[in-house]
């Protein structure tokens, strides 16, 4: 057993004998090289590339961003100049028919006054031709007497003829000027009906501008974010490669993530919504003011996308969301700034209270430069319907384009 025990750790040695003999020499399998100095010199070179190149078309961004704002003001101009075609279209057609309504009137007067007239007879009076008067005074029956009642009897009828007549010239021209009002009313109705076509195709090309332009920033963005994150994670694991004691795991490329764009002041909104004026005001039988009835219901839109031209209930634009805030306070507004603006009074923006209509516009002091419009909630804040791509929410009034404020209900 001795014997036996003693041959067992002779092999074992001589097989660790053996297969040191084996790897004599050769570098061990787990040992990976380390970068050298000049690895992670290129890599530290490519990371300032690659930061030079965001930082130049950084600048190019910038100055997209800004006609990015310019294109979304156009875009909100060529919305109202819509929503205003459309108010003025409607008022044509209203017209259009009242003039259609007055010839029709007009038509049942003049057929009147043309049975009045039927019944006289042009060339005669009673049988009696009064071309030849003494024949009549001689022939007529009474005698001269008789011719006398009849001559004042025909002077009475010649009289009322003459009315009647000039009863149906009258009718003929009230006629005329009636149709012609209402063809002047329909000339006007189908060119504000082409002018509301216009701008909504300039307000489609604008808004579509704007979605493209926004998306190739983000885009372009996006790419040279990752590509610099790429080139300093890389630098940065040669580096710990190189300078680590022992050789260590590394972690695998983290891939970009977009940006979630945040409701700027989303929980001061959601804290408006759920305050307890807000849920006085729109109790059942509130006797709460107008403004904050519709400050109140404002605030129960927010997340709601915008769409241009958009009036509830899931989609608005600026002067849609305003006016259906309005409406649910009992006040009608025009789908418009324009009309919007003179709604009411104007009031001073240290005096504004809740459900105020705040104004924003390129020019100042030109009401034709209004190109959007939000709901006054307090502190400064508003609930508004930005722009295509985003969401009604509430932000400050606190903006360099701001023009004025109205108070609809007085």
């Amino acid at each position: 057993m001795r014997s036996t025990g003693c041959r067992r750790v002779a092999a074992i040695v001589v097989g660790l004998a053996c297969a040191c003999a084996a790897t004599a020499g050769q570098p061990a399998l787990a040992a990976k090289p380390r970068p050298s100095a000049e690895d992670v010199a290129k890599a530290r070179k490519q990371v300032r590339e690659r930061a030079a190149e965001l930082k130049e078309v950084a600048l190019r961004l910038a100055e997209a961003r800004a006609r990015q704002e310019e294109l979304a003001a156009q875009a909100a101009l060529a919305v109202e100049a819509y929503n205003e075609a459309v108010v003025r279209e409607q008022a044509a057609r209203a017209e259009h028919e009242r003039a259609v309504e007055a010839v029709k009137r007009a038509d049942a007067m003049l057929a009147e006054a043309r049975r009045e007239v039927a019944p006289i007879v042009a060339q005669s009076y009673g049988g009696y031709d009064m071309t030849e008067p003494g024949l009549a005074m001689m022939g007529g029956p009474g005698g001269p007497e008789g011719y006398l009642q009849r001559t004042s009897l025909l002077h009475h009828m010649h009289t009322e003829r003459a009315q009647t007549l000039q009863r149906l010239r009258d009718m003929r021209r009230v006629r005329s000027i009636m149709v012609r009002r209402a063809r002047e009313a329909h000339e006007e109705q189908r060119r504000a009906a082409e002018r509301a076509a216009e701008a909504k195709r300039a307000a489609e090309q604008a808004v579509a501008e704007q979605v493209a332009q926004t998306r190739r920033l983000e885009e372009e963005q996006a790419r040279l974010e990752l590509l610099l994150s790429q080139a300093r994670q890389r630098a940065e694991r040669l580096e710990r490669r190189r300078t680590a004691p022992v050789r260590v795991r590394t972690s695998a490329l983290r891939t970009a993530t977009t940006t979630v764009r945040t409701l700027p002041v989303k929980g001061v909104g959601y804290r408006f919504a759920n305050a307890a004026w807000v849920k006085e005001a729109l109790a059942e039988g509130s006797t709460a003011a107008k403004g904050d009835i519709a400050a109140a219901w404002a605030l129960t839109q927010l997340g709601k996308p915008y769409r241009w031209a958009g009036a509830g209930p899931h989609v608005y634009d600026c002067s849609g969301l305003t006016m259906r805030a309005w409406e649910r306070a009992g006040v009608r507004l025009d789908h418009w700034t324009g009309t919007q603006w003179t709604s009411g009074p104007h009031v001073a923006i240290d005096e504004l209270q809740r459900g105020d209509l705040v104004f924003f516009g390129k020019v100042k002091g030109d009401p034709r430069s209004i190109h959007h419009v939000g709901i006054y909630i307090g502190d400064g804040l508003m609930v508004h319907a930005p722009r295509t791509g985003d969401v009604v929410r509430v932000a400050p009034i606190w903006r360099r384009d701001l023009f004025g404020a109205t108070r609809p209900a007085t």
